[in-house]
This record gives structure tokens, sequence and C-alpha cells, in this order.
């Protein structure tokens, strides 16, 4: 059974219950997380504005060209 298998019949290894201080994730610094909170932005924007296109030409798609 691979970790994949295991972790979707949510199981988990041995070696996870015997020390809880090796699994505590790293943490980063502020500097990093609020860059990393600047490209979520970006790309959010980025996303509502390709939304935003796909809306209007799917609009124009619908209607054609008529002009009423």
């Amino acid at each position: 059974m691979d970790a994949k298998e295991l972790f979707e019949n949510n199981c988990l290894p041995l070696c996870w219950l015997e020390d809880e201080e090796n699994f505590s994730p790293p943490r980063k610094d502020l500097h990093t997380l609020l860059a990393e909170l600047e490209d979520i932005k970006n790309r959010i924007d980025e996303l509502t504005s390709k939304e935003w296109v796909l809306a209007k030409r799917m609009k124009f798609h619908q209607e054609g060209f008529s002009t009423h």
C-alpha cells in the first residue's frame, strides 16, 4: 500500500506517532508570509480579470452581433 492509499484510508504511518515535535511545520518569517500573501492577491486579481473577460465573451457568444 503506497502513501496515497494510506492517506485515502485515513491511516497514518506508525513513525508519526513516535515524536510529535518532529512534525511541526517550519515557521516562516513575516517578510516571507507577506510576500506570499501579495502573490496570492495578485493571482486572485488575475483570475478575476480573466473571469470578467470570459463572461463578456460568453455574453457576446450567446447574444451574437445583434444590438437592440
